[in-house]
Formats: structure tokens, sequence, C-alpha cells
């Protein structure tokens, strides 16, 4: 995810972090504990102007791959 993150946005400042193991037995995980739940942390000159739903979904946009792939949740934050 980060390596994608970095390619497509080219962010100046990014942070990726699994929480899979905080939503064992939630809806969407996947038993490993790993995987399924993230928080991206990220500050990119390419959401300069955009709306926060644009900035969001850029970073939508760029990781849907890992959405397909079984992603369940993915918190946003832009700094």
């Amino acid at each position: 995810m980060a390596q994608r993150l970095e390619e497509i946005l080219q962010p100046v400042q990014l942070e990726v972090i699994d929480e899979s193991g905080q939503h064992a037995g939630h809806a969407g995980a996947n038993g490993t504990g790993f995987g399924t739940h993230f928080r991206v942390r990220i500050a990119s000159p390419l959401f300069a102007g955009q709306s926060r739903v644009a900035r969001h979904r850029l970073v939508y946009d760029a990781l849907q791959d890992f959405i397909d792939q079984g992603v369940h949740a993915l918190a946003i934050e832009v700094l």
C-alpha cells in the first residue's frame, strides 16, 4: 500500500497502519489479525485545491486493487 501511494500520490508525509488486530471478530476480519483494516495518514501536493471528498477519492482510487483483494476498512487522515 505504501509503495502504491508513493508512486501515485507522491506524498511528502505518509504512514500506513495495519489496525486489523484491533478488529478481530468484527465484520470483514479474516481471522489472521492483519491485512483487512488500515489507517492511512497522508499529505500530498496533489491534494492542493481539492475538497476533502476529492482527496479521499484520490487515495481510494490509488488503493482500489487492495480493496478488491480484501481490504475491508480504510480510514484516511489527510494531513
